[in-house]
């Protein structure tokens, strides 16, 4: 691809006028998440550059993900290329895995090193990404942790997504949830009262932090999946401390431990579901080394209401798996959309091949890593409704389904215990609605669907022409 790191994006999204600058000077709070909200709702979903920051140095970048044309130029694409598009896109390069790092010396990321009187306030434009947000979050890092049992295998290092409070000048809280990875690397260091070494990337390719935040099996890189992406290995470099290995061109790396079996009162934080999480006891982080570029630029995520830049961040890359995953056992599965507030609602178009074959589908669906805790409302339609066109998903809705037969619930179900409906948290009924078309040996009514007139197609594209 065109670039190499965030810097360098920002420059594409700039050409294609996909970036905004604002030069006057802002207030911390509450003008920065006020930008990050406001952004996703233009019309074009721009990143936003905030160069003039009361009280700080650097800079701030949001918004970078915010839309489906910066999605698409972070693929390569033309910045106009339709959702769906990008998902087979995805599903064509996600077949390229691995393409493995490579690995260099002198690391932008290293062009300035803090080992004394760290205050990351010195480093970064700080911000309460909502109101009632317990502190300052850094809701856009890439955190990089190693297992301690096989401390050697490249493949089970994580590089993930954490919320992460900032507690002081160098100490921060995490939440570690039970299913994610860093969870199972923490409760190895944890039995043998070890530290788990740690390092907080933030300012990245913008395909590391897609990937940061896909759910992917435990023994896979997201640095090789990455490389997949980018049709181009992933520059890496080794950490100060400890044995990891980190992006060598992100903005700012945080280097340090999470303190072993010593649990703090973290949050609350405004969450993707679109309300208030409460506050938990969670771990902590002790920073010991800062590196980072000259004058480094602070990307950080807005997180509210859907939809946000999140909601594009984890849409497709939440989708791609689980798709996977059903294809490989149901290989009638033709798509899957789980854009919905992480996958807490998806959508699977697919082909049945006999009475019942949609429910199958989705209890298949619920036995996958991330469809286990996350997904919630299962919607299955026949594979010739696109699951990313809501107004033929209702018409599905509307016209194949028979609430007596077609509605199923699961009571007492692993859940999201960050979904405000999860109670207790982490415990959910799930609802599958099956909206196929029932076939032998269920049978109902015989109904012919209507199909477009011949050369709609080519009528579509002629008039979307004339519009440009």
């Amino acid at each position: 691809m065109a670039y190499r790191d965030l810097r360098e994006f920002l420059k594409i999204l700039e050409r294609e006028n996909q970036l905004i600058r604002i030069k006057e000077e802002v207030m911390p709070e509450p003008d920065i998440a006020a930008i990050g909200k406001s952004a996703p709702d233009l019309n074009n979903g721009p990143a936003v550059m905030v160069e003039n920051i009361k009280g700080y140095n650097n800079s701030v970048v949001l918004n970078v993900h915010g839309s489906w044309k910066n999605s698409a130029l972070m693929m390569g694409l033309p910045k106009n290329t339709s959702v769906k598009d990008q998902f087979f896109e995805l599903d064509k390069r996600w077949s390229k895995y691995p393409v493995k790092p490579i690995w260099v010396d002198d690391a932008p990321v290293k062009e300035m090193k803090i080992t004394k009187d760290i205050n990351v306030f010195d480093i970064m434009p700080l911000f309460r990404v909502n109101k009632y947000d317990g502190g300052f979050y850094l809701s856009k890092a890439l955190t990089v942790t190693r297992d301690p049992d096989d401390p050697d295998n490249f493949e089970k290092q994580n590089a993930g997504t954490y919320r992460i409070q900032v507690k002081g000048r160098d100490l921060l809280g995490i939440q570690p949830l039970q299913f994610h990875d860093i969870a199972i690397h923490l409760k190895k260091a944890e039995q043998r009262n070890e530290k788990l070494p740690v390092a907080i990337c933030i300012g990245n390719d913008p395909v590391l932090n897609l990937m940061a935040s896909t759910p992917i099996e435990y023994a896979q890189s997201e640095y090789e999946f990455a490389g997949a992406l980018k049709g181009e290995p992933i520059e890496l470099t080794k950490s100060e401390n400890g044995n990891l290995d980190i992006p060598a061109r992100s903005e700012i790396v945080l280097e340090g431990y999470i303190i072993p079996r010593s649990r703090k009162i973290e949050g609350p934080f405004g969450e993707f579901p679109g309300s208030y999480s409460g506050a938990r006891l969670q771990p902590e982080i002790k920073i010991t080394t800062i590196t980072c570029r000259k004058n480094p630029i602070f990307e950080n995520l807005y997180i509210g209401m859907p939809w946000t830049e999140v909601d594009y961040l984890v849409g497709l890359n939440t989708s791609l798996p689980l798709y996977r995953q059903l294809k490989k056992d149901f290989p009638e599965v033709s798509a899957v959309n789980a854009m919905y507030t992480h996958g807490i609602g998806v959508i699977i178009s697919t082909k049945s091949r006999f009475g019942g074959y949609g429910k199958a589908v989705a209890m298949r669906l619920l036995s996958t890593p991330h469809g286990m805790p996350y997904s919630k409302i299962i919607i299955v339609v026949d594979e010739t409704v696109d699951p990313f066109n809501l107004s033929q998903v209702m018409w599905a809705m509307t016209t194949r389904v028979r609430p007596d037969k077609d509605v199923v619930l699961i009571p007492n179900a692993p859940g999201m215990p960050l979904d405000p409906s999860s109670d207790p948290p982490g415990m959910h009924t799930k609802l599958i609605i099956d909206a196929t078309t029932p076939v032998y040996p269920d049978t109902w009514r015989k109904v012919s669907p209507l199909t477009p007139p011949p050369k709609s197609d080519y009528w579509f594209n002629y008039m979307k022409n004339l519009t440009k």
